[in-house]
């Protein structure tokens, strides 16, 4: 609408411009004047003449040049903004208006220690209420994994965040151990401040890449190779653009040879997160359901319960349980607020094992090396953030 508007004003301020330089062209032939009355004539003649030669060449610019501008404007707003899908996009017949994502900005105390007990277990409580329409109608309600928020399905279909081919899979994996995340839980780009976010949109502006479409494996090394040269001023070394070609894999788990827009963005969000902020603030991040189910996994491997593991153990917990969750169809009546590591006869235990991406065993130097709870959540919480969204690529790859 912007746009139309534009370029309905751009037309009649042409039209003006036109009759005003006609009306003093006219003027200067009836009227004869002095030198110095000619010469501001034809100067403020030649700045009209310019004004409407500019304006005319804007109008006849064609609508393809401002659609395009238009299209391209409107995705940087939906990335600045943290939106996904346009809404004009779903039917608006009967449809809920979205929420206004409103992004984190950054506390003095953010960067201190939080204090994060390993024996004091926190009480894991859903609201009873759905977010969207705020009406309790208890078993029909679906739980996110990672927050406290419970939504209906109906209401999460209004919202438009639900399509006719995710509806099956809520419902499928919400009270499963997988679990489902939220809308807001799903989008790793809004833990992102506004300072980050402008960091984040100006590095894509300046590698050249188009919001919200698909990166081949070139696209993506391509622009792995632009930022390590803006960054450092020198080439990337091949061992990095070995490590950049693994991460392609692994946001490609169904080998289409193109990583989707959203797994890209929650990609170079939790990069960008690493980067900027130290693993303290990460910390804090952290919702009460992750805390407990990092808790749980560090106590299934703690065996003698010295408050110790090896490094090999925090190594393979982050190669399995804090990795990008698999996606587990059978239902089963675990509650989403279960927060045990996956038992070795579990589905998805049992589909780990059959991955093809293989854990390398510990060696006698990692085996020896003590890993105590608070150094395992700090060496763990971007893989634990990480695992968020439901898409089934890996947004982060832990190294081997």
């Amino acid at each position: 609408m912007g746009v139309l508007m534009s370029r309905r004003q751009t037309v009649e301020r042409v039209q003006k411009v036109s009759l005003a330089v006609s009306a003093f062209k006219d003027g200067l032939r009836e009227q004869p004047s002095t030198r110095r009355r000619a010469e501001a004539g034809t100067a403020r003649q030649g700045t009209l003449e310019q004004e409407v030669q500019e304006g005319e060449e804007e109008a006849s610019a064609g609508p393809s040049q401002p659609e395009e501008s238009s299209a391209s404007k409107a995705a940087w707003e939906r990335l600045r903004d943290g939106r996904g899908v346009e809404p004009e996009e779903f039917d608006r017949a009967n449809r809920f208006t979205p929420p206004a994502f409103i992004r984190p900005k950054r506390e003095l105390h953010d960067d201190e220690p939080p204090d994060i007990s390993l024996e004091q277990k926190e009480q894991i409580l859903n609201d009873e209420m759905c977010e969207i329409c705020e009406v309790w109608t208890a078993e029909s309600l679906f739980p996110c994994r990672i927050c406290h928020r419970v939504y209906h399905d109906g209401c999460l279909r209004r919202m438009g965040y639900l399509q006719k081919d995710s509806a099956v899979e809520v419902t499928e994996t919400a009270h499963t151990e997988t679990g489902w995340s939220c809308y807001y839980c799903d989008n790793l780009n809004l833990l992102l401040t506004e300072e980050e976010m402008y960091s984040l949109m100006e590095t894509l502006r300046n590698c050249k890449i188009i919001p919200e479409s698909c990166l081949t494996l070139d696209d993506f090394l391509h622009y792995k190779h632009q930022v390590h040269k803006q960054q450092f001023e020198r080439t990337m070394p091949e061992a990095q653009e070995e490590q950049a070609a693994l991460q392609f894999n692994a946001l490609d788990p169904d080998k289409k040879g193109h990583i989707e827009w959203q797994d890209f963005l929650s990609h170079e969000s939790i990069q960008l997160l690493q980067k900027i902020r130290p693993q303290n603030a990460l910390l804090r991040l952290l919702t009460p359901k992750e805390r407990e189910r990092a808790r749980a996994a560090f106590l299934a491997l703690d065996q003698d319960n010295d408050g110790f593991i090896g490094e090999g153990e925090c190594r393979q917990a982050r190669h399995t349980w804090f990795r990008k969750h698999q996606k587990e169809m059978l239902s089963c009546n675990v509650s989403i607020s279960h927060v045990g590591p996956i038992s070795e006869g579990s589905p998805a235990s049992s589909r780990n094992s059959k991955s093809p991406e293989k854990i390398l065993p510990a060696t006698k130097q990692e085996e020896t090396r003590s890993v105590d709870w608070a150094r395992f959540l700090r060496e763990n919480v971007a893989y634990i953030l990480a695992a968020r969204p439901n898409s089934a690529a890996l947004h982060l790859q832990p190294l081997a």
